[in-house]
């Protein structure tokens, strides 16, 4: 007679899960552009992966990134980030980057067709919107925005401000209407 062997014990994770029902590890954001939102008026955003050296990855991952000038550009069959703030890593003294150098983004060529299209229509802007790291690996959120005018901000300013307050008013009716 053969013993029946066990089937072996599914391992636990830290949540205390089962390793098969693990949820896949969520964005972590270095860098976020909110002003763009308050400037452009986006029209679409497509996710790009971006070209970088070792020591701009370690100063990523202590968080240290700036967007704030940051634009983005299409020349030939290539697009490019200008503009973008990545301090040098202290401890990579001679193998260090330019802080400011121009980086290039990895899109599909299709996506690049798709993207260089829009970007030369009159008063659109490649816009950097954030960037984060997903599954190892640097990402960049590109948006496609369409300048504001200094009335249209004033009038989205009222707008969000109108709808956050009806938005409070309706939670305070449903607590209160039982």
């Amino acid at each position: 007679m053969a013993a029946k062997k066990k089937p072996p014990k599914p391992t636990a994770s830290p949540a205390g899960k089962s390793a098969s029902q693990a949820e896949p590890a969520a964005e972590r954001v270095v860098a976020e552009n909110r002003k763009a939102r308050h400037d452009y008026e986006i029209v679409d955003t497509l996710e790009c992966g971006i070209a970088l050296v070792g020591s701009e990855v370690k100063s990523l991952r202590t968080g240290r990134m700036s967007l704030d000038e940051a634009y983005g550009r299409v020349e030939g069959a290539e697009v490019w980030l200008y503009g973008c703030d990545i301090p040098e890593y202290e401890k990579a003294n001679q193998l260090n980057h330019k802080p400011k150098r121009p980086r290039k983004l990895l899109l599909h060529r299709r996506e690049i067709r798709g993207f260089a299209a829009h970007a030369f229509e009159k008063g659109l802007t490649l816009v950097p919107l954030k960037a984060y790291f997903k599954c190892g690996r640097v990402k960049l959120l590109l948006g496609i925005g369409r300048g504001r005018k200094a009335h249209d901000k004033r009038e989205k300013l009222k707008a969000d401000s109108a709808r956050r307050d009806i938005e409070i008013a309706l939670r305070g009716r449903s607590r209160g209407g039982r």
